[in-house]
């Protein structure tokens, strides 16, 4: 019946596209995947794909199992890698996932002494996850969830760690540099430089120009924070960033902060667990997130 290397060779197929790549990563011959595959669909009385020339294309009852080692395999690999490192007298590793772009500065601030503490737990962050974690806590991937978004669901709890302010971010030589606060009309002839993350995702845009039915001139995307905010010091856009990362970046670059309106934009980062008993490191990783204070975010 279905076991686990069918559920490896189902991924295989999927992420290298055919029989004999799959084959290849998997270290075997195409015929004993053919084989393997052919006495589960027998076992089980589906087929799994159709060929269609040298294409494969996943049944139904294909890409059910496919879902399925896409949610469990990861979690049986976490395992032995959990089992090994207790074997080696080690704690384990705490996977991070990130929802947050500009988070990373303040997360090596929790993390360092959190490592000082903690000498046999490993950190790992899992990038892959960013803008879409929730899914990837659910099924073990990861153990931490930072994110300023929580959806709250049955099952995970969220800690607030921090407030922030959602600040706009122009050159001194921006007109808009004159003033204290800029409103949404303000900057419709203006680039705008984000993250690349869906405009749906995006504090500026749902929370501050979609309502006032306005857009800015151009929407331009970059990844890393040192560029954009080169970028913006150089004239050539304006961001939207958290007040305590845009000020620790005024220290080195010639910036001018705006508020979002005259009110201003109030955000929230939070950390998303299981609602279940985890290790103590994860509780303390927890405790040292609350503790850990950001720059300028007055």
């Amino acid at each position: 019946m279905l076991e686990r290397h069918h559920l490896h060779i189902l991924r295989a197929i999927k992420e290298q596209g055919s029989l004999t790549a799959a084959a290849d990563t998997l270290y075997l011959t195409q015929s004993a995947i053919s084989h393997a595959m052919k006495k589960l669909e027998s076992q089980l009385g589906v087929s799994l794909w159709k060929k269609s020339g040298r294409q494969l294309h996943f049944t139904q009852a294909g890409e059910y199992l496919l879902t399925l080692s896409e949610r469990m395999l990861p979690q049986f690999e976490h395992a032995e890698q959990q089992l090994k490192q207790f074997a080696q007298g080690q704690r384990g590793t705490l996977r991070i996932g990130m929802e947050c772009h500009p988070c990373y500065q303040w997360l090596l601030k929790v993390v360092e002494p959190f490592l000082h503490q903690w000498p046999d737990v490993d950190v790992d962050v899992k990038q892959k996850f960013q803008f879409g974690g929730l899914g990837a806590l659910f099924g073990h991937d990861i153990d931490v969830l930072v994110t300023p978004d929580p959806l709250f669901k049955p099952g995970i709890e969220y800690v607030s760690v921090f407030d922030y302010e959602l600040v706009l971010v122009t050159s001194p030589q921006s007109p808009l540099a004159e003033q204290t606060y800029v409103e949404p009309h303000q900057i419709t002839s203006e680039t705008l430089i984000t993250y690349p993350v869906d405009q749906a995702r995006l504090d500026v845009f749902t929370q501050f120009m979609a309502p006032a039915h306005c857009a800015p001139r151009k929407h331009k995307t970059i990844e890393t924070t040192d560029i954009m905010l080169h970028m913006v010091a150089a004239g050539r856009g304006i961001a939207a960033l958290p007040k305590w990362l845009a000020k620790e970046y005024q220290q080195q670059l010639n910036l001018h902060i705006l508020r979002m309106g005259e009110q201003g934009i109030d955000k929230a980062i939070h950390l998303g667990v299981r609602e279940e008993k985890r290790d103590d490191y994860i509780d303390d990783f927890i405790v040292k997130a609350r503790e850990t204070m950001i720059f300028g975010n007055a």
